[in-house]
């Protein structure tokens, strides 16, 4: 395949990556690997340089949308974000010692568990949980806007979700897919924070966790420009576009979409790593 051929074909990968991305939190990287390994051919180091990248032009592109919307909360990210920054470098410490075919089969596995849990729907509670003193004395707590006006939350298990998010930051780094997926469901399950504002939330900090990865794969030399540009510029694109149709849709339909794609591409990076072909 000539680069003329090459280029655009990445472009609108990473233009749909990029709008999937931007509604649910993924960042991106979750189609993008799987699309250059899969179909394209790229060695899976160089792919999740390239995914990366795509996620930082993610986080840039909807995040501040969201923050101006009301949707993402800076005080959550910024706290949550100390956990993830740290396990993204020790994953991407990680991902220079696993052969590929393990990081393929591992990409999938998490996938396919995020997909899962995205598709249950939450069960009631007989009774509410009680206040975090945690989140009350960080002031984690907020407000969003939905269409009915603005509606309070509270933050719960903020010692639990701060553990899971240094676990999604590993799998950042050792992955390359921004953990947007495992960010979204330690928010909403764990720590029940309103979907749309996991959502938005995450978006705001994939950026930051995928920094500090992204630095270490370049000094391996695992970003190549004339793969990355491409992606940064489709995602970058993807996402803007994203951003604007969150508020739009209802939360069934983006728990949905988020399930059906990741479960598809996790079925596929697992048969690919236990067959050899990455």
């Amino acid at each position: 395949m000539t680069s003329a051929e090459f280029t655009p074909i990445v472009f609108g990968a990473s233009l749909l990556a990029g709008f999937v991305g931007s509604l649910t939190g993924l960042g991106g990287g979750v189609i993008i690997t799987p699309v250059l390994t899969l179909f394209l051919g790229v060695d899976l180091h160089y792919a999740i340089g390239a995914s990366l990248v795509s996620v930082i032009a993610t986080s840039s592109g909807s995040a501040a949308a969201y923050v101006r919307d009301g949707y993402s909360s800076v005080r959550i990210g910024m706290f949550l974000e100390i956990a993830t920054t740290l396990g993204a470098v020790f994953g991407a410490f990680l991902a220079a010692h696993i052969a590929t075919g393990a990081l393929a089969i591992i990409f999938g596995v998490v996938l396919l568990e995020s997909a899962w849990q995205a598709a249950r729907e939450r069960t009631a509670r007989k009774a509410p949980l009680p206040p975090d003193p945690l989140a009350e004395r960080l002031k984690l707590n907020g407000v969003y806007r939905t269409p009915h006006g603005a509606e309070h939350y509270q933050v719960h298990r903020v010692k639990t979700g701060f553990g899971l998010m240094f676990g999604a930051g590993t799998l950042s780094g050792l992955l390359g897919i921004g953990s947007g997926s495992l960010k979204v469901i330690a928010m909403d399950r764990a720590m029940q924070i309103p979907f749309k504002v996991s959502t938005a939330t995450s978006n705001f900090m994939i950026g930051v966790t995928a920094t500090a990865s992204a630095s270490l794969y370049l000094s391996r030399g695992y970003v190549n420009p004339a793969i990355a540009f491409p992606v940064m510029l489709g995602v970058l694109a993807g996402s803007l576009t994203g951003a604007r149709f969150l508020a739009r849709l209802p939360v069934v339909v983006l728990r949905r979409s988020f399930a059906i794609i990741v479960g598809i591409i996790a079925v596929q990076m697992i048969y690919s790593g236990i067959n050899g072909r990455l």
